[in-house]
């Protein structure tokens, strides 16, 4: 995955949607026609996905203008129909509706123990390569008055940042057997939202709470400020919005199954996912992964195994792209620094060949 950066001043959702648009059209046009491929590849029919797309951005110009007009801004600016920045926006509400969940992606850390040490992150993202070609960095002035800087896929609202409020956001997907076809919220523009708009982790919760969902998530919210709580991974469902807090020591982790114990009963994960390993080796190491600088959280993160790890995706190119992974993205967020830290690799590439920061 190649990685671009982005800065716009406007505060403006439409206009800051056309610049957008107009700038990065070659790559949203790649990213949206990536996805529509990939749907018809897992049997989501095109009528379909349209009708989700559609739905799900009437979901959200009830929930949240805003945001919304962005996405009308997007498509104006890179010259597309608005249906389809609808469903890409939408893509894990079309995702849920396969007859058989997709495997998981991303194992998420979080240090934020009491006290006034900043909290310490760490997230890969792993996806299907061939969908990612790019990725953005995004910069700008937020509708509350913070600002944001976020990492995305191409034409999408958001997924994984940190506002200067000091507020982290980390993004896992989740499936569970409420899933359904009612197009809630897409849970991209819930995250965005929340670092638009959230202050603390007690706002997040409230915010994300106030969003009608049709697919799962967790949102992992972090804050630099020693509050109560200073941590939480928010696990949407449309069953229920249920929050995890850290333990004793100040850890929260997570992967790709739920841990709330009101929504476990109904966990639609895999039984061959590779979620609960991925768990196991993230909680057995991470008493190491307290460190400031990233590269020490991510080398040990991977622990003695290196790539090997289960946390680590590397992409078998004998198989066919709806079942071929990557871990695209090691990323920290540093809520003091209002920064985000990372490299297009995992995080074992991460410790040895460096890290940039936005």
């Amino acid at each position: 995955m190649k990685l671009h950066t982005f800065v716009t001043d406007t505060s403006n959702p439409q206009t800051r949607g056309r610049q957008i648009g107009e700038r990065w059209a070659e790559q949203i046009r790649q990213t949206v026609s990536l996805y529509l491929d990939f749907f018809n590849q897992v049997d989501v029919a095109p009528e379909r996905v349209r009708h989700l797309g559609e739905a799900s951005l009437g979901a959200l110009e009830a929930w949240s203008p805003n945001l919304a007009e962005e996405v009308a801004g997007i498509a104006l600016g890179a010259d597309l129909p608005f249906w389809q920045l609808a469903a890409l926006n939408a893509r894990t509400e079309i995702l849920a509706v396969m007859p058989t969940p997709p495997e998981g992606e991303c194992s998420t850390a979080v240090y934020a123990p009491r006290g006034a040490q900043a909290p310490r992150s760490i997230q890969t993202w792993d996806w299907h390569d061939s969908l990612v070609p790019d990725g953005l960095l995004l910069q700008f002035p937020g509708s509350a008055g913070l600002s944001v800087k976020l990492f995305t896929e191409f034409g999408m609202l958001g997924k994984i940042g940190v506002n200067s409020a000091g507020l982290g956001l980390h993004f896992n997907i989740l499936h569970h057997g409420s899933d359904n076809d009612s197009a809630g919220v897409p849970v991209h523009a819930i995250a965005r939202r929340l670092l638009e708009e959230a202050r603390s982790v007690d706002e997040a919760i409230a915010l994300a709470r106030s969003a009608r969902v049709s697919a799962s998530t967790v949102l992992t919210v972090f804050s630099r400020h020693d509050r109560s709580p200073r941590a939480a991974s928010i696990e949407l469902a449309p069953q229920a919005t249920a929050v995890v807090l850290p333990g004793e020591d100040g850890w929260i982790t997570h992967t790709n199954h739920f841990l709330a114990p009101e929504l476990v009963p109904d966990e639609r994960t895999l039984d061959v996912s590779t979620t609960y390993a991925r768990l196991e080796h993230v909680n057995a190491h991470r008493a190491a992964m307290t460190g400031a600088n990233l590269a020490s959280r991510a080398e040990a993160m991977c622990g003695g195994l290196g790539d090997s790890a289960p946390i680590c995706f590397i992409p078998d190119l004998a198989l066919p792209p709806t079942e071929r992974w990557e871990t695209l993205l090691t990323i920290g967020i540093d809520t003091e620094g209002f920064a985000l830290d990372y490299a297009a690799a995992t995080p074992l590439a991460l410790a040895r060949h460096g890290q940039a920061r936005f």
